[in-house]
């Protein structure tokens, strides 16, 4: 049986995320993307070999690890605001100090998960266009093979590409006022 429980998130609760990640953005200026990366990847490593997980942890794995393919798809080319937004949402998920200590059984992740959840909510604009490249992409390739020109290629990815992030900041820009950022 399981049971559903949700809860609010009062501006005060926001706040404390806030801080966080306000924190997390202050360090990814001084931080080497590669790094961050690499210990993103090492965190999602070490939680994988705590399975089974909680549910609402294995849940937010896929996302996060499409946050993960969004940041480092050369193809993709992440506008800096939204790359600099991913980083520190990496950031503060490899902290294991972070508001709840990762350590604590079951509840340790619920504050990285939170985060998660509000980032993508955040980005939701910026993941749908960029699972339209994705698909704009695979669609290209499967119809023209992999023996397409480059130049061919790369002109017709970047003007996808381009017209996608318009969208996504013209969408974006509709938005009401960011909770997080």
């Amino acid at each position: 049986m399981s049971m559903k429980i949700s809860f609010e998130l009062s501006d005060r609760d926001l706040d404390f995320f806030r801080k966080a990640l306000k924190q997390s953005r202050e360090a990814v200026r001084d931080a080497d993307e590669s790094e961050i990366i690499e210990a993103i990847s090492d965190v999602l490593n070490e939680i994988r070999k705590n399975e089974p997980l909680p549910d609402f942890v294995g849940k937010r794995i896929p996302e996060l690890e499409s946050l993960i393919n969004m940041l480092t798809d050369e193809d993709w080319q992440l506008p800096d605001t939204e790359r600099e937004q991913l980083l520190a949402t990496f950031v503060y998920f490899a902290d294991p100090e972070d508001i709840l200590p990762d350590d604590i059984p079951v509840i340790g992740y619920l504050d990285d998960v939170i985060i998660i959840e509000l980032v993508v909510r955040e980005l939701h604009h910026v993941r749908i266009a960029y699972d339209d490249f994705c698909q704009y992409r695979e669609e290209f390739e499967k119809k023209l093979g992999k023996d397409v020109d480059p130049v061919i290629r790369r002109d017709r990815l970047d003007r996808r590409r381009q017209q996608l992030h318009q969208r996504m900041h013209r969408r974006t820009s509709r938005q009401k006022k960011s909770p997080l950022w």
